[in-house]
C-alpha cells in the first residue's frame, strides 16, 4: 500500500535521498543532430518533457525566450539548445504529433513559451498537476509532487543558472535531465496507481486546527474537573 500525502511538509523534503538522471544525456545544438534525434523519439510512445529560460533579474525588463528544450525517455535524454537552433521543423512535427503523450508539468507555461520560437499546435499531452489532482495530491512543484510520491529529493540548485551559456555545466545537464525524466518517472507511477488502487491519501492537518483540538482538550479537562 502505497501512502501519499495530500500536502507533503516542505521542511521533509531535503531529508530524503537526492534523485537524479543516470541515463544517457545528448546535448543537441545544430540542426542535423535535432533532426536525428527527432527520429529516435518519433518511435517512442510516451516522453517527459520540460524547458529551461535563462532567469531576468531586473525590473521592466522583457522575459527571454525559451533557452532549453528537454525530451525524455526512461533512459536517455535530449537537450535541445533552442537559443542556437529555434524551433526547427523537426521538433514542431513532434510537439504537433498525436503518435506519443507528452508529459509536463504546468503544461501550458510550457507551451506557451515554446510558441514565443514558433507556431504550433501541441499534440497529446497530459499534465502532471492535473494527476495529482485525480489522486488527492494538491502539491503543485514538481519536487514537491515527486518527494511525495517517490520519497525522493529533487535539487532545484541549478533553476537559476544562465541557460544561455556558451557550454552548459554537467550539473546544468543532469538538472535539465532530472526534470524531463522525473516527469515521465511520474507519469508511470500515476498510471500504475490509478490501475491498482493500490494506495491512501495522509490529510495534512493545519497547525490551526491543532490549536483548535488543543484548546478543545484543555476545556473537556476543565469542565471534568469542574463537574468533580
Amino acid at each position: 500500500m502505497v501512502i501519499l500525502e495530500s500536502q507533503i511538509d516542505k521542511h521533509r523534503i531535503s531529508d530524503f535521498s537526492r534523485e537524479t538522471f543516470e541515463g544517457r544525456i545528448e546535448v543537441v545544438d545544430t540542426l542535423r543532430e535535432a533532426e536525428k534525434a527527432v527520429e529516435f523519439l518519433n518511435k517512442q510512445k510516451f516522453l517527459g518533457l520540460d524547458t529551461e529560460t535563462k532567469p531576468v533579474f531586473r525590473k521592466n525588463t522583457s522575459p527571454k525566450k525559451v533557452a532549453l528544450l528537454q525530451i525524455a525517455t526512461e533512459n536517455i535524454c535530449f537537450l535541445f539548445r533552442l537559443n542556437y537552433i529555434g524551433l526547427p521543423p523537426a521538433l514542431i512535427d513532434l510537439l504537433s504529433s498525436d503518435a506519443h503523450m507528452k508529459v509536463g508539468l504546468s503544461f501550458h507555461d510550457d507551451i506557451r513559451a515554446l510558441r514565443m520560437r514558433g507556431d504550433f499546435q501541441m499534440g497529446k499531452w497530459i499534465d502532471l498537476q492535473r494527476m495529482a489532482r485525480e489522486l488527492g495530491i494538491m502539491d503543485q512543484s514538481l519536487q514537491k509532487i515527486y518527494a511525495n510520491v517517490f520519497h525522493r529529493f529533487i535539487s532545484k540548485s541549478q533553476r537559476l543558472s544562465n541557460w544561455e551559456v556558451d557550454v552548459l555545466t554537467d550539473a546544468q545537464k543532469k538538472y535539465a535531465a532530472t526534470d524531463a525524466w522525473a516527469c515521465l518517472n511520474l507519469y508511470n507511477k500515476f498510471q500504475e496507481l490509478k490501475r491498482s488502487h493500490d494506495y491512501v491519501i495522509k490529510e495534512k492537518i493545519s497547525t490551526s486546527l491543532l490549536i483548535d483540538r488543543f484548546i478543545a482538550d484543555i476545556l473537556q479537562k476543565e469542565k471534568k474537573i469542574n463537574y468533580v
